[in-house]
């Protein structure tokens, strides 16, 4: 069933704004989704009548907060199908979780000639913490090469990991590229040679139905702010055994079992992950943002942006002088340049027009050298994006190609 994208448009407050005195189109949501009035709303409701700290008063609000707190774990724990909540650490986003992951998990478990596999389709944040850990222990990193079309494959990955193999490090939904990696046959491969699968899930979270029990892969991270949710929030999924097997990586406040003068000892996961006081507010819209985004229905808002996507796909090949560089991604987003016009002089034409796309290159240097471009236009459709959107999309992008050629002429 298709969704109702004019009254969703009426849960989100910023599309009555205006940019450059014309209505706004927003088409970043790759960078950072807009926020529904629900999440707003939760997330008010915490700071306005529910402010406390979470799991240390005995008084009546501070209970109240930590309920609101941990049912937003609860959320977490369902979106993604973990077999408890306590295998969700909340984290600031998913740099933090990815990063989390690399200094507790891999420090203490890769070693001088071991084997860290990642990919040129990662985004920074699942490689250079990778890139870090390979440097300090002396293990070395190993790609996966992309097939001709810029995908991970199941067939390239075999070339790479084998018995030296400790970690495998893969995004679940490339940023640029859109593409949907083959997670759960990664995780068998991975498995089979004693390694361990950690996956970028950042871009997959707002579109795509996760079950990491299926997946059957041993670490995933999120980001909020990319699926509805306030940003400074996120979380890692971790196996249970692996969690309460790493050693934390920030100590203080609340985290703590026993402190004594010389040695201390650590809750168990989650909480010896979230020293200090946690982002409550932040969950909690969070745990908004996830209930709005189930009553939707994730098929459907995926069906939405393939509509979209192929309405554009199409208006853009008709068009000529345009490169595509995912023609057949899955996901909402469009990677594209001007043929002969810098990304960022390009960027001038959609702002002017009230258009938000981004430029530049989406924190994957790799995969812009595998590119072999500067940089790129990305535009990411989303569930309250429309058919006149799209118009708009290609109506600037058309102004643009006729200004630069005039321009160059």
């Amino acid at each position: 069933m298709a969704i109702d994208v004019h009254r969703i448009r009426e849960d989100f407050p910023i599309l009555k704004e205006k940019m450059n005195g014309r209505p706004l189109v927003y088409l970043d949501s790759g960078a950072t989704a807009l926020k529904p009035r629900v999440v707003i709303e939760a997330e008010n409701y915490y700071n306005m009548k529910k402010t406390a700290n979470v799991h240390r008063g005995v008084y009546e609000l501070s209970g109240e907060a930590t309920d609101l707190y941990e049912g937003a774990r609860v959320k977490v724990k369902e979106l993604l199908n973990a077999k408890t909540e306590q295998e969700i650490v909340f984290t600031k986003g998913a740099t933090q979780a990815l990063n989390l992951v690399a200094h507790s998990y891999g420090m203490i478990n890769v070693k001088a000639g071991d084997e860290i596999v990642v990919s040129e389709l990662e985004h920074h944040s699942n490689f250079l913490p990778w890139q870090h850990v390979a440097r300090v222990t002396g293990a070395k990193l190993k790609y996966i090469p992309l097939d001709e079309t810029g995908r991970i494959t199941v067939e390239n990955a075999k070339k790479v990991i084998g018995a030296k193999t400790k970690v495998v490090a893969i995004n679940y939904v490339s940023n640029v590229m859109g593409y949907i990696a083959p997670i759960k046959e990664l995780a068998t491969l991975a498995h089979s040679v004693g390694a361990i699968l950690s996956v970028d899930a950042a871009q997959a979270a707002p579109h795509l139905k996760i079950d990491v029990q299926a997946l059957d892969c041993d670490f995933l991270a999120i980001t909020g702010h990319k699926m509805l949710s306030p940003t400074g929030i996120g979380a890692l999924y971790g196996k249970y055994h692996l969690l309460n097997e790493m050693e934390p990586v920030e100590f203080g406040g609340e985290m703590i079992d026993i402190v004594g003068e010389t040695t201390s000892t650590w809750k168990d996961a989650p909480y010896r992950f979230e020293a200090g006081t946690p982002p409550i507010a932040g969950a909690i819209g969070l745990g908004a943002a996830i209930d709005y985004l189930r009553s939707i229905g994730y098929d459907q808002i995926a069906q939405h942006e393939q509509e979209l996507r192929v309405y554009a796909i199409h208006q853009l090949k008709a068009m000529g002088g345009i490169t595509i560089f995912n023609p057949e991604a899955e996901t909402g987003i469009i990677n594209f340049n001007i043929d002969g016009v810098h990304p960022h002089d390009a960027a001038t034409i959609y702002d002017s027009e009230g258009i938000c796309i981004r430029a530049g290159h989406h924190c994957a240097q790799p995969l812009m050298k595998w590119l072999c471009q500067p940089a790129t236009l990305r535009a990411t459709l989303y569930l309250y994006n429309t058919k006149e959107e799209v118009d708009a999309l290609i109506e600037a992008t058309r102004k643009g190609k006729e200004f630069f050629s005039s321009v160059f002429l």
